[in-house]
């Protein structure tokens, strides 16, 4: 096989994700969502899976999906306001949630994948981030079951810092506009946010792309994430429902409207 990473579908990339396993997921709001990679594990009906995500996707799409057919056992997200179900699960206690600022869950993802188990941040102090407390689990009495622990506290230049742990994961399933053999990914505008911090994260990560290119057809000055990040890369069906490109929230311009 040599240093072609490509595999022939998305069900043949994820076929030994099982139960359990932990998963950085790329995205942000429905952008840059490796869309085909989820529908093939919500075909799958793989559970118990630990995600690390931006947020949850939204209501039957993305991540959503695989949250309304239970699969879900715990999401690490900065961002959750778009999912009814999401809630629904989480308030009733059949959803873990470790809820992070932004900063701080994309420079966890980074510290991962750049072998750091650690770093200070000023995000959080003063909250409940920092102190504890904040609800991971409810109980179906609608009582806390499992409450996020104090984190350590130093501080540097007279300011209070957190202590925050990099995050790894066992895959990470990301998106890109182009892509070659040899896993190297380049990513459109907003879709860059995350992916390629998750990509980094995942110790197997799985790639879906626009378009497949040959080893050398891309510049290296264009490439946002090397091919030692991934190990498996699927080209994107043409066509593919899984695929579509969707708006989190359609504005139009009122009629008459400045």
């Amino acid at each position: 096989m040599g240093l072609d990473k490509t595999v022939a579908s998305a069900a043949e990339a994820v076929a030994d994700i099982s139960d359990g396993t932990s998963l950085a997921v790329g995205g942000f709001g429905l952008c840059g969502i490796p869309g085909t990679l989820i529908d093939a594990l919500w075909q799958r009906d793989v559970r118990d899976l630990r995600i690390v995500s931006n947020n949850c996707g939204v209501d039957g799409w993305g991540l959503g999906l695989l949250l309304a057919a239970g699969q879900i056992a715990r999401m690490t997200s900065s961002y959750v306001g778009e999912n009814k179900e999401f809630a629904r699960q989480y308030l009733s206690g059949e959803l873990e949630v470790e809820l992070v600022p932004q900063g701080t869950l994309a420079e966890r993802l980074r510290a991962g994948g750049s072998g750091i188990p650690a770093f200070y941040t000023p995000a959080g102090t003063g909250t409940q981030v920092g102190e504890g407390g904040l609800p991971w689990r409810y109980a179906a009495d609608g009582s806390v079951a499992v409450a996020s622990p104090a984190k350590e506290t130093r501080d540097f230049g007279g300011r209070p810092h957190l202590l925050e742990h990099g995050i790894t994961t066992d895959f990470a399933l990301v998106r890109a506009t182009i892509g070659d053999r040899h896993g190297n990914l380049v990513f459109r505008s907003s879709a860059r946010n995350f992916n390629p911090l998750a990509a980094m994260a995942g110790r197997i990560t799985i790639a879906e792309v626009d378009h497949l290119v040959e080893p050398g057809e891309l510049d290296p000055d264009e490439v946002h994430l090397p091919g030692i990040f991934v190990q498996r890369v699927v080209r994107v069906t043409p066509g593919d429902p899984a695929a579509e490109r969707r708006i989190e929230r359609r504005t139009v311009r009122q009629e008459g409207g400045a």
